[in-house]
């Protein structure tokens, strides 16, 4: 008895480590500042990032590695969470073509790149969809409001 007890309790913990939510604006602007912390990107870099430029160098690719990651939205093992990167990234679209979206975006990785490549062409992908065109929209509206 005592062994099933101990099963349960091991199955339970794992399970609450496994549970996500999505993300807050404030939540997401404190993981990019720790990623900024970790992997700091010159000015220049970061410019570019806010214009929705993405550079395909490593310094860029390992920070969005960083981002997804703690976004919990990307694995180094399995690669995009289709269904999480809906929920995160909804937006004004609605939700089937926003999962179709994001499970176009994924792949299993089979040219077998390293994990910053690898979350680095999932993300192009997003950015370059309706889901990207969606949060420009929405940050340069906030950009605005905020002028």
């Amino acid at each position: 008895m005592k062994f099933f007890i101990a099963i349960l309790a091991v199955v339970a913990l794992a399970h609450a480590e496994v549970e996500w939510k999505v993300k807050t604006p404030a939540e997401i602007k404190a993981i990019r500042e720790e990623c900024l912390k970790e992997l700091p990107l010159s000015e220049e870099t970061i410019q570019h990032l806010k214009n929705f430029d993405f550079p395909d160098e490593e310094p860029v690719r390992k920070h969005l590695l960083c981002s997804t990651k703690k976004l919990g939205i990307f694995s180094e093992h399995e690669g995009y969470n289709a269904e999480r990167v809906a929920q995160q990234f909804k937006t004004d679209l609605d939700a089937a073509e926003v999962l179709a979206i994001a499970q176009g975006c994924a792949d299993m990785n089979e040219q077998g790149s390293s994990a910053e490549v690898w979350a680095y062409r999932g993300h192009k992908c997003l950015v370059s969809s309706k889901i990207g065109e969606q949060i420009k929209a929405h940050l340069r509206k906030q950009a605005e409001e905020h002028a």
